[in-house]
């Protein structure tokens, strides 16, 4: 197995690819490509052929196969890692890729660790554990950065994200939470929807103070959350436009669809939604993945319940609570969050010291979700702004 240069310069791929019809595949195909170090060429040549969640394993597997006989590592723990992601939680074989993949991944950039680049540690959160990776600023030391995903997220796809801001003068703290990545897989945490309390946990192990916070996908609503109940956070980076998951999630419904979803939870119609969910699952595989998965990570047993506990995850009741600098950065293509959500989300954080939107676009390569396809856009981005609200 050949090892990672640590002397490379971190440098991050930019494109966009159009490999599947599917909006989800497509994304997650790129996603492969862009932030888990897949190859771009053999992830295109099975592209086509994934129509269901099985499909998507096994095209996965295959190419971690061939990675693996012909000593591309880190091909293989981008195929291992995302084979595991549509395999459903109930499955054995889901705990045991996601494993492969992380213990791979530590030892083929084992001289990080070995080196002291990265230090991991693991901090007491309710009888088991946060684990949190650390790097230091490079040269002039320019503040401290918390760092996070978000829905489905885990923390070693944002490692060269990580190094790339230590590089750019910052000491970075970066974590994972319940229902995330090994916190979900290995120990059984599920969601909450109170994130200052893990992001409390991880402020007070390393005594942190003024601190900027920035979460990726759904910690565009986990971040500001925890900057809400905690003032040691002075600045918010919401790495997606992320005011409410449940207006997320429904967003791209027609205006009179949304209404009646809505006016359906509000009358506690349990038995008609888990009814109108079950039709859907029957006839999209992926709606179904979500679904299940979704009740999984949030401790839910039925889809109306999922539902329920998602509808906790919002800024409506607690953004007059937001008085920090406040970064939210958009993608106008996102097939997950309209971009329309920026008014919402603006009308809310009334009380931010300051407040910048940003809306990146696909001429740039960061229309799509997280703005997959140009995160060295992204990362400069922040690097600027932190700048800016610091002098």
């Amino acid at each position: 197995m050949e090892k990672y240069d640590i002397s490379q310069i971190i440098e991050f791929k930019t494109g966009t690819y159009q490999l599947n019809s599917d909006a989800n595949f497509n994304f997650q195909l790129n996603r492969v490509i862009m932030w888990d170090g897949g190859d771009a060429d053999e992830v295109a040549a099975v592209s086509q052929n994934i129509k269901t969640s099985s499909d998507w394993v096994s095209a996965m597997e295959q190419l971690a196969e061939k990675a693996h006989a012909e000593g591309r590592t880190a091909n293989e723990i981008a195929y291992l890692r995302m084979s595991e992601f549509f395999i459903y939680d109930t499955d054995p074989k889901k705990k045991q890729r996601y494993t492969e993949a992380c213990e791979l991944f530590y030892d083929y950039y084992s001289d990080y660790f070995d080196k002291g680049i990265v230090e991991q540690h693991k901090v007491p959160y309710c009888g088991g554990h946060l684990p949190v990776m650390v790097t230091k600023a490079k040269g002039e030391r320019k503040g401290a950065l918390l760092l996070h995903g978000g829905n489905d997220s885990y923390f070693e796809e944002l490692f060269f994200p990580m190094l790339y801001l230590a590089e750019n003068g910052f000491d970075v703290y970066l974590y994972e939470g319940p229902g995330q990545g090994g916190v979900l897989r290995l120990q059984e945490m599920k969601f909450t929807h109170k994130w200052e309390k893990p992001t409390k946990a991880v402020l007070n192990y390393f005594k942190l103070n003024d601190v900027t916070i920035v979460g990726a996908s759904l910690g565009g609503y986990l971040a500001p959350r925890a900057a809400a109940f905690d003032k040691r956070i002075k600045r918010v980076v919401g790495w997606s436009i992320f005011p409410d998951f449940f207006d997320v999630i429904i967003c791209d419904h027609p205006k009179p669809m949304r209404k009646t979803i809505d006016s359906m939870f509000r009358m506690g119609l349990d038995a008609p939604l888990n009814k109108l969910y079950t039709k859907m699952m029957e006839k999209e595989e992926i709606i179904k993945w979500n679904l299940l998965h979704g009740m999984y990570a949030y401790d839910a047993k039925t889809p109306c319940e999922y539902v329920k506990k998602i509808r906790k995850f919002t800024l409506k009741d607690i953004a007059d609570k937001i008085d920090q600098d406040v970064l939210i950065i958009g993608a106008n293509k996102d097939h997950f969050i309209m971009p329309y959500l920026f008014h919402e989300e603006y009308d809310m954080l009334q009380n931010a010291r300051s407040l910048t939107l940003r809306l990146l676009t696909d001429k740039q390569n960061a229309g799509a979700h997280c703005n997959v396809g140009n995160s060295k856009l992204v990362l400069d981005s922040i690097i600027k702004w932190v700048e800016c609200c610091t002098e």
